[in-house]
């Protein structure tokens, strides 16, 4: 199932900040029949706080089932993770939430955590319950260390061809803080959540409720603006979590101006994480940016993009490097949204194909196929006098993306 590494790729794994208090141990249960690591478990020190956005499909899983329901019952606190690639443990009713509470329950064992205070995600193949029976021989050979965040973020790798990671550092009222996150995903990606699985950490003192309303907004700008095929995911999910190692005032809600470089810096990571998934799509070769300007709202405008960046003629074309602006001026009419027909345009980069409703005077078919053989491609449209806008990311749809998920079980 493996690929060579999307030609999109950063030039390497980025340098993360130490969160203070947290450990991780990486191991092979052998979820797969090749020799790969499979398994990530994590422990935070107590007191941690945690937060989590989860996939709108309705089909759901085991995984997030336990998150969503541990999160509420625990009031936000949380002190260990669990995530396995190889077996996503959705639609296994009954049989699948006894294993991953099997699995939840031997893996807090193995690290003094109380099974209600573990975590778990799951990401592979559907429909497959998760032999949690591989899991407790794998733990006795998992030792908890500092973290090693680029073998972490290799542990939860299934179709994706590099590692991913983003951090920074920032200061709340005076105080400097660390966030660190590792994410994969690289098919199945149209988050409405999110989708795929991304864990960010922090060593800042900040409460579930905080986390919580600063994760649900900043996921907007980032996993939910991110698509690769339109497949929203059974298992997506963000967690955040706070080892609150680092003392900083107390912080009363997530309105404190003193809150403002943390969610900036927090703004940055998930942007970073999300747009690595963008550009490990399956069989990627671009980067694309689509911009929509003159909407009757924001959410208008979202619609539309998402309409542009789903489009299998649009993403096809991008493929094959020829800027055919006719097939997203389709796309941006059946969104279904308001717009001013006189009033579309498109442009790629600084190019204008279409101005005012109709093809551009200065439309010039050389430089704009010149365009189109760049890695990284931004276009934007305005459909209107209004002031909603938005942007997401995509990438194209090429033979590759077919060979892959063709062979995906196989």
């Amino acid at each position: 199932m493996a690929d060579k590494i999307s030609p999109l790729a950063p030039a390497r794994f980025p340098d993360l900040p130490a969160i203070a208090g947290l450990e991780a141990a990486i191991g092979r249960a052998g979820f797969y029949k090749h020799e790969r690591p499979d398994l990530l478990l994590m422990r935070m020190p107590a007191g941690t706080k945690a937060a989590g956005v989860f996939t709108t499909n309705a089909v759901g899983s085991a995984p997030t089932d336990w998150c969503k329901q541990a999160l509420a019952a625990a009031r936000g606190n949380a002190r260990g993770l669990l995530v396995n690639a190889g077996c996503a443990n959705s639609f296994t009713g009954p049989a699948g939430d006894a294993a991953c509470k099997r699995a939840l329950t031997e893996a807090g064992a193995a690290v003094g955590v109380e099974p209600r205070e573990m975590l778990a995600a799951s990401t592979g193949v559907i429909g497959v319950v998760l032999d949690d029976t591989k899991i407790p021989p794998a733990l006795l050979q998992m030792k908890l260390a500092p973290v090693n965040w680029p073998d972490a973020a290799a542990a939860i790798m299934t179709t994706d061809t590099f590692a991913k990671g983003s951090g920074a550092s920032c200061t709340i009222d005076g105080v400097t803080v660390n966030i660190a996150g590792i994410a994969k995903g690289s098919g199945m990606i149209a988050p409405n959540m999110a989708t795929m699985l991304a864990f960010v950490f922090t060593d800042a003192a900040l409460s579930a409720p905080i986390l919580k309303t600063l994760l649900r907004h900043e996921t907007e700008t980032s996993f939910n603006s991110i698509t690769v095929d339109g497949d929203r995911s059974t298992n997506d999910c963000v967690l955040l979590f706070a080892t609150g190692q680092t003392n900083v005032p107390p912080i009363p809600d997530a309105q404190d101006e003193r809150l403002a470089n943390f969610r900036a810096a927090l703004s940055q990571v998930l942007r970073d994480l999300a747009i690595q998934i963008v550009r490990d799509g399956e069989g990627a070769t671009k980067l694309v940016t689509v911009n929509v300007e003159g909407a009757a709202n924001d959410l208008s405008a979202k619609i539309i993009a998402r309409t542009i960046c789903e489009s299998p003629l649009v993403k096809t074309a991008i493929a094959g490097e020829d800027a055919n602006w006719g097939r997203i001026v389709m796309a941006i009419g059946r969104a279904d949204q308001p717009m001013k027909r006189e009033m579309i345009s498109v442009r790629f980069g600084d190019l204008y194909a279409a101005r005012d409703g109709m093809v551009s005077a200065e439309y010039d078919e050389a430089a704009m196929s010149a365009y189109m053989k760049n890695a990284e491609l931004e276009i934007t449209v305005n459909v209107g006098p209004g002031a909603g806008r938005a942007t997401m990311h995509t990438c194209d749809l090429t033979k590759r993306y077919v060979e892959i998920n063709g062979d995906y079980r196989s």
